[in-house]
């Protein structure tokens, strides 16, 4: 099949979050399976010379946003077995930002939809499937339907829309967007563009796009109540036969304790001496108080009220309280930055906090800490209780979207589980559940183990995804029936079940 990818972002090119690591990922595993993949990316300036440098100039052309006509040039980059398009402007996407600082989003990532549909012809590139990703892509789905599905050249064309998280849906006033898109007034009803009295990208891409995903099955179910569907839970509902959740995977030769050069020591399930030596040197590098008995607790991640830091703000002299040490990674809300730092300082030689993106320090993290906290008020799917899991080390997490698909509590009478979760989103539910993990970690060794090792055996590829993802395009263009939803195939099965039948 032919299959192209529209992003804002894809690693190792350009990465603010974890859409950056599926496109990256989910690309190159479609393409080795035989497919002609390829994925439209804006050109940002912050995309690195060793990338820019290696691009060839394919073609160029002028695309029409209501009175103004936008230079559109496609730079082209061959890796891993796919075509990799980068969409140069300057104007839009020359800035030292990647997107949410200005006022002109709607434009920049309209100039992106119409650009990436336009280019087509120009790339004699006829994709059977267009997979757009996110609300930057939103319109691509709808300019489609609307504007381009009458031509020859785009009637066969079939359009996925994935939804990484719903809370971003890149809302506008409609004066602005219908002046950029050239969309008529008889488009502006609440069966199509109009949301709230709002343009709303990501709303275009639920109504017209042929399919929708998202990245965990919980989330797919979960965004059909008002609790998690972000006002959008009606449509949502009403096209529930047309919303698929398809588990994210990792990279698994990036993130691998045996291999991983960015760490202290390698280690596998066999032989865990290296997390020791990996502990040792995480407590040295941070300051901490180098003990082997006391476990770290580690968060890496956005630091925002999404992530359940309000539940942490709210107990962490509790917390504290254990003989515990944290370790912290991210950037964000500067209420967060502000509590770390005042913990760091309270209990020096038992917090630290670093506020920034750091690649080779998250490995670090990962490998060095006993525990991995995300109590996550909602988590579309989550890669960083995968990454811990594979890194043996547990996690502890709240039964929410691809939280509750990935991490089985642990049964102390049918010993079944890979880590700890607790269900409410209640401060006091999270830390008797960090105390029962500590507890565990303090006086049961044998159960720790097992629960490293069955962590770190657990397939959490993106093999069975990626073949989830291909039965639904071959639905979508024909070749055979788009599976029910309630399908048994719909359910993905958790990594743990999987390893534990493999062994047995």
């Amino acid at each position: 099949m032919k299959i192209l990818f529209t992003a804002s972002e894809c690693v190792p090119f350009v990465k603010t979050g974890g859409l950056a690591d599926v496109v990256g990922a989910l690309a190159p595993v479609l393409a080795a399976q035989g497919h002609d993949v390829r994925v439209m990316l804006p050109l940002y300036s912050a995309i690195p010379t060793q990338w820019t440098e290696k691009m060839t100039h394919v073609c160029d052309f002028e695309v029409q946003l209501g009175w103004r006509r936008q230079y559109c040039g496609i730079e082209k980059l061959e890796k891993d077995g796919v075509t990799w398009y980068f969409m140069d402007n300057k104007y839009y996407f020359g800035r030292p930002y990647i997107y949410g600082l200005g006022g002109d989003e709607y434009e920049r990532f309209g100039f992106f939809c119409r650009g990436a549909l336009n280019a087509l012809p120009l790339l004699n590139f006829q994709p059977d499937v267009i997979h757009a990703h996110d609300w930057q892509s939103g319109m691509v789905p709808a300019l489609l339907k609307i504007q381009y599905a009458h031509l020859p050249f785009f009637a066969k064309m079939k359009t996925m829309f994935t939804i990484h998280n719903l809370q971003y849906q890149g809302i506008f006033g409609i004066r602005e967007v219908q002046d950029v898109l050239g969309l008529g007034d008889s488009l502006w009803t609440d069966d199509k563009l109009e949301c709230f009295g709002c343009a709303n990208y990501l709303k275009a891409a639920l109504v017209y796009a042929d399919v929708i995903t998202t990245v965990s099955p919980s989330y797919a179910e979960e965004i059909q109540t008002a609790y998690y569907g972000e006002r959008l839970d009606g449509l949502i509902r009403a096209r529930k036969a047309s919303v698929f959740g398809v588990l994210n995977g990792i990279d698994m030769v990036d993130y691998n304790p045996a291999t991983d050069q960015r760490i202290a020591a390698t280690y596998t399930s066999d032989d865990l001496s290296g997390k020791a030596a990996c502990k040792k040197a995480l407590q040295e590098s941070l300051g901490l108080n180098v003990d082997p008995n006391v476990p770290i607790i580690g968060m890496v991640g956005r630091l925002s009220n999404q992530k359940g830091l309000d539940l942490v703000d709210y107990v962490i002299a509790d917390i504290m309280r254990k003989d515990v040490q944290l370790v912290v990674l991210g950037m964000g809300d500067s209420r967060y930055v502000n509590l770390f730092s005042w913990a760091e300082g309270e209990y020096k030689g038992r917090v630290a906090a670093r506020f920034t993106m750091d690649h080779a320090l998250a490995h670090q993290i990962y490998a060095g800490v006993d525990m991995f906290l995300m109590p996550s008020q909602f988590e579309p799917c989550g890669l960083s209780q995968l990454i811990a899991l594979r890194y043996g080390t547990v996690p502890i997490v709240r039964e929410t979207g691809g939280l509750r698909d990935t991490v089985l509590s642990y049964n102390e009478y049918t010993g079944d589980g890979n880590g700890f979760s607790f269900f409410n989103y209640n401060a006091h539910d999270m830390l008797h559940t960090i105390e029962r993990a500590v507890d565990y970690y303090t006086g049961h060794k044998d159960v720790w183990k097992k629960l490293q090792h069955r962590g770190m055996s657990g397939d959490y590829s993106w093999n069975h995804s990626s073949k989830r993802y291909i039965e639904l395009y071959r639905g979508l263009i024909g070749e055979v029936p788009l599976p029910k939803v309630d399908a048994p195939a719909m359910e993905e099965p958790n990594p743990v079940v999987v390893a534990e039948e493999k062994k047995h």
